[in-house]
């Protein structure tokens, strides 16, 4: 008796749980369903605004390889890689946008390669959601840069090298839930279709029913930017590429991440959205301006983007001496032996003078640097009341049709130098020998 109802009590007690957990079932199943119906009410675009901001790390021109001088610089660029890794950890963003210029040549050495493969892993780690973009620039090579391509998308790396006249798709880059990049590597202009860039951004426009935000970016010189730093540059071309104008690049784009420039900087465009990201170490002494990373965040489509500075520490800085203008060979000196023995630098001296440079000026330099931390690289001399012409500006179009001793007549006069008959007979003859050399290759 006893225990039938003990058995009782037990299947009433089961009994009651199931219909307090049916129960509970039903009311959720019913709130769901509820609010499906309730969704179906919404129109879509106002149901597709529930995203997050977009968060992007533009960066570029890093040049791996680069030495200067001939001295290495890897202990520099590996310290500009940890401050990148360092970044990524604490700012947490949705892409790494590296717009072109990765290496300093198309044949990059081993050692930069492997500086590079080490990075993006590390890079990776410390945000294995974020989304890695790299493009190729003028500087590398399109085919190498996509050698990699395939194991590189296990790390959420997309490289892109070379440009997809015919598979376009290529270029758009979905960082799902949060935005597109649109990825155009470098480009010469005549491999650059009419109307490319749009034909992108008509692309993302048309699959973006979502209204996030929309990046572009691209490795070229556009036409306002400011140039500081670059050698033989001009309103016509930088660092061997013609300057291109911003309406080329199209509309649609939140913001246009651009590379190639090294000066940091917005591109006037009206809409405080066009900026060159600079190199994060320099490449010369006269890139005297400090070197950064821009952090950018988007809310959505159509809205002005935020921009950070986030500035790169280099350990061993590029100083002219003196600071400001030109100083006699004495004075120079002067300021080269009184230069701190325990500051890692590189220099480079200023010095005016009245015909050429002494010489044995330069072992004099070097004898002024032993047992200091700084490395001496070049003296930059002057002439005195120089009253040389004024550069020819060419285009790169331009400097390719013209003729190569008419270019080196121009450079003479520039120089003020006399470009007479006996050196006339001396340009033709070295140019003789080098199309020689080069039929036999």
């Amino acid at each position: 008796m006893l225990k039938d109802f003990k058995d009782f009590s037990r299947s009433i007690h089961n009994k009651c749980r199931f219909d307090n957990v049916m129960e509970r079932e039903g009311k959720e199943l019913s709130l769901q369903t509820a609010e499906n119906d309730k969704s179906k009410q919404i129109p879509g675009n106002q149901r597709r605004k529930k995203h997050t901001q977009m968060k992007i790390l533009h960066t570029s021109d890093w040049h791996l390889g680069h030495t200067l001088y001939n001295y290495d610089r890897t202990e520099e660029q590996q310290a500009m890689l940890e401050q990148m890794v360092g970044i990524v950890d604490s700012e947490k963003p949705d892409v790494f946008l590296l717009s072109g210029d990765v290496y300093h040549t198309s044949q990059p050495s081993a050692n930069a390669q492997t500086m590079l493969s080490e990075a993006l892993v590390r890079i990776h780690t410390a945000c294995p959601e974020m989304t890695i973009v790299m493009t190729a620039g003028n500087h590398d090579s399109p085919s190498k840069h996509e050698i990699f391509r395939t194991p590189w998308r296990t790390l959420n790396v997309y490289a892109i090298g070379q440009l997809e006249k015919e598979d376009m798709d290529n270029h758009i880059v979905e960082v799902p839930g949060k935005g597109y990049v649109v990825a155009v590597p470098y480009a010469s202009e005549h491999n650059l279709p009419d109307g490319f860039f749009q034909q992108l951004l008509d692309r993302v426009a048309e699959q973006n029913e979502e209204g996030l935000p929309v990046v572009l970016s691209a490795h070229t010189s556009v036409r306002g930017c400011d140039f500081t730093g670059h050698d033989h540059a001009t309103e016509l071309t930088v660092g061997g590429i013609d300057a291109m104008d911003l309406a080329r690049m199209g509309e649609g784009y939140d913001y246009l991440a651009l590379g190639h420039i090294h000066h940091e900087q917005f591109v006037h465009s009206g809409k405080h959205n066009v900026r060159y990201s600079g190199t994060p170490i320099p490449v010369s002494f006269d890139e005297n301006y400090p070197h950064s990373i821009s952090m950018v965040t988007i809310d959505r489509h159509g809205d002005t983007p935020k921009v950070e500075k986030i500035e790169i520490e280099n350990p061993r800085p590029l100083v002219t001496l003196p600071t400001e203008g030109f100083a006699t060979w004495d004075e120079a000196k002067e300021l080269l032996a009184d230069f701190p023995a325990d500051i890692p630098a590189y220099i480079r001296l200023n010095v005016e003078v009245e015909g050429f440079l002494q010489a044995g000026a330069v072992s004099e330099a070097e004898k002024l640097t032993d047992g200091k931390r700084c490395r001496f690289c070049f003296i930059n001399a002057k002439r005195k009341n120089d009253t040389t012409s004024e550069a020819k500006t060419m285009t790169v179009q331009e400097f390719k049709s013209e003729e190569p001793i008419e270019i080196a007549k121009d450079i003479a006069a520039q120089k003020g130098v006399p470009f007479d008959d006996e050196m006339t007979a001396m340009f033709n003859e070295a140019l003789m020998k080098v199309d020689e050399e080069t039929r036999n290759q």
